[in-house]
């Protein structure tokens, strides 16, 4: 990962802020455009977002429990599918939050809202959905759920 940096950076911040449920939570994130995160266009590159986005989820699995359930059984988190619409060009220093929405699930995936804004407007807007997997398949929404409250009631 070549933001290992604001995975650190991210991870840390995560242990000190305000626990998240398990289910429909939301992940906020305050960032700035990097120099590393431009395009030969000078503004953030469009598969930044995308990897911006793998950064809230890490901030959320760590504030609501899920990664320690994650590793304690050895799963692991995959995005099935992604998309982003972008609205307007993020430049060089610029300040940005990204929120980080889990809305619903069913009985394989759970399904998250992703908005990138700065203060004047929406950036970008998109949608994701992601499972969590074992050796034998995937694991359902409502068994993750279930094992996370488990996990922090030891």
């Amino acid at each position: 990962m070549n933001l290992i940096f604001r995975l650190i950076y991210v991870s840390l911040l995560a242990l000190f802020k305000d626990k998240l449920p398990m289910g429909v939570a939301a992940s906020h994130l305050s960032l700035r455009v990097l120099p590393n995160d431009l395009d030969l266009n000078l503004h953030m590159n469009n598969g930044r977002y995308l990897t911006i986005c793998d950064l809230n989820r890490a901030d959320l699995f760590i504030r609501s429990g899920m990664l320690k359930t994650m590793i304690k059984r050895g799963w692991i988190p995959v995005i099935a599918e992604q998309t982003i619409k972008y609205k307007k060009a993020l430049g060089l220093f610029e300040r940005y939050d990204v929120i980080l929405e889990v809305t619903h699930w069913d009985k394989k995936y759970f399904y998250m809202t992703h908005t990138f804004s700065n203060a004047e407007r929406v950036i970008a807007e998109g949608t994701s959905k992601g499972a969590v997997k074992s050796r034998s398949g995937v694991i359902s929404p409502a068994e993750v759920i279930a094992a996370v409250e488990q996990d922090q009631l030891k």
